[in-house]
């Protein structure tokens, strides 16, 4: 380079270092200019879509601009989850997951069609939520020994429903601690699951207290057991699976966080990030989801990624003591 293109290659460096700066600033002012599109991989009605549109309404309030809640449920929320992993790293396009699209899928399924461990951006953790083991009216037992007991008589006999890894997951580790053989029915929705469990087509459908509890209070069905260490204040007569089966350590608890795909702009995930924790302190809705054993953690994206990383060997060890197999 001649001495005399020195000064005009420099200025030349200095325009373009101020115009990248200048977009980062525009990029933490203006953000959002437009409607953000969250996708819930599962069906209306399940606990991520009603966590979800709660959290999307708050978030649009710190926001200042709609997030539009679009379900893409199917194959345990991995037609979701993959929509997302291949979308745009704008800002503009969320995933609202679970343990199932973000922990368990990588030990369920043989070929994602994704990395689970570096498709997605961590933005925020919304809280976690037990679920509630839960039977056919028409069943001949009072309490989670005595299903044990029906199973045990008459080995494959017993059904159980599932619509995402925490409900399938849950119901092999069950069996698999309380040493009977039960045969899993697979649908598209945990509505679907359930009213098929009320009609008594399945014997037996563990799944999150959304889905649940209306129909254990109604009398629809009979709630045996929760599958947390502790009993839930939102139904406090229903014991553990511990405490029924007379053992410990059994536990599965479903959690719900946002993503966004990988490569997102760090201005946008800090903005989304304060939106999510204001959601999850806001008192209204703490109170509205509490009754179904709803906890709220708020905490920062580097926190999540982390809890993703735990979570992931904590799910691969689950299911491979549950003795299921990628598919």
């Amino acid at each position: 380079m001649k001495l005399n293109q020195f000064p005009k290659r420099l200025i030349q460096i200095c325009v373009g270092l101020a115009f990248g700066l200048g977009g980062t600033i525009a990029m933490a002012d203006s953000y959002p200019t437009k409607p953000i599109k969250a996708i819930v991989p599962f069906a209306p009605g399940s606990a991520t879509d009603q966590i979800g549109r709660a959290f999307a309404a708050k978030m649009a309030e710190s926001l200042g601009q709609p997030v539009v809640i679009e379900n893409r449920p199917g194959a345990n929320g991995m037609i979701g989850a993959d929509l997302v992993a291949k979308s745009p790293a704008d800002g503009y396009t969320l995933l609202f997951g679970t343990n199932s699209t973000n922990a368990a899928l990588k030990s369920l399924v043989k070929n994602l069609p994704y990395n689970q461990d570096t498709a997605f951006t961590p933005i925020g953790y919304f809280g976690s939520v037990p679920l509630i083991v839960a039977i056919n009216n028409d069943v001949p037992a009072k309490s989670l020994n005595g299903f044990v007991a029906l199973a045990k008589a008459d080995p494959g006999k017993m059904t159980f429903a599932y619509a995402s890894t925490s409900q399938r997951v849950s119901s092999e580790m069950l069996s698999n601690v309380a040493g009977i053989k039960m045969t899993g029915v697979s649908y598209k929705s945990g509505p679907n699951a359930m009213t098929d469990l009320i009609g008594g087509q399945v014997n037996m459908f563990t799944a999150d207290f959304a889905v649940t509890l209306p129909q254990v209070q109604a009398g629809k069905i009979r709630g045996l057991a929760v599958t947390s260490l502790k009993r839930s204040p939102a139904i406090p007569e229903l014991p553990t699976v511990n405490e029924a089966l007379g053992i410990k350590g059994y536990e599965l608890i479903a959690f719900f966080a946002a993503f966004g795909p990988a490569g997102m702009p760090k201005e946008a995930v800090i903005k989304l990030n304060k939106a999510i924790n204001d959601a999850a302190n806001s008192k209204d809705l703490v109170e509205r989801f509490s009754a179904m054993g709803f906890e709220t953690q708020p905490g920062s994206p580097e926190a999540l990624g982390q809890k993703i990383k735990l979570e992931t060997v904590k799910w691969a060890k689950a299911i491979k003591e549950a003795g299921m197999e990628p598919e």
